[in-house]
């Protein structure tokens, strides 16, 4: 399993949110570097973000997803074009990492 899996799930229609695209980035000397990104399948996940047998330096992350497009393409207004989540990992222990999302509010939480 890939140790970084995403699942983002549009709670406001009651659906997965496919085709949201995401990226992955690592704080490191004050910038964010981006190491990977991806798009959401039609069960609103991403599991491949890094490759399986891949494992991540301990630090800072951080998943941008372009929230926007997902909902401009549903021809829904919403108020967040974008959605950072911002996290740190201290182990090379699996990290899942979820959004729920509607047009107007956001949560997420550490995922198992």
């Amino acid at each position: 399993m890939s140790q970084i899996t995403t699942h983002v799930l549009d709670t406001a229609a009651g659906i997965p949110a496919e085709g949201v695209a995401s990226k992955l980035f690592f704080f490191v000397n004050d910038h964010w570097k981006e190491i990977s990104s991806g798009v959401t399948n039609n069960d609103g996940r991403i599991s491949d973000l890094i490759k399986n047998d891949d494992r991540l330096k301990e630090g800072i992350y951080k998943m941008n997803f372009d929230t926007g497009s997902y909902f401009s393409g549903r021809k829904i207004k919403g108020f967040y074009p974008y959605v950072d989540i911002i996290f740190e990992i201290n182990s090379g222990e699996h990290y899942h990492i979820p959004l729920l999302l509607s047009p107007f509010g956001y949560s997420t939480y550490r995922g198992s």
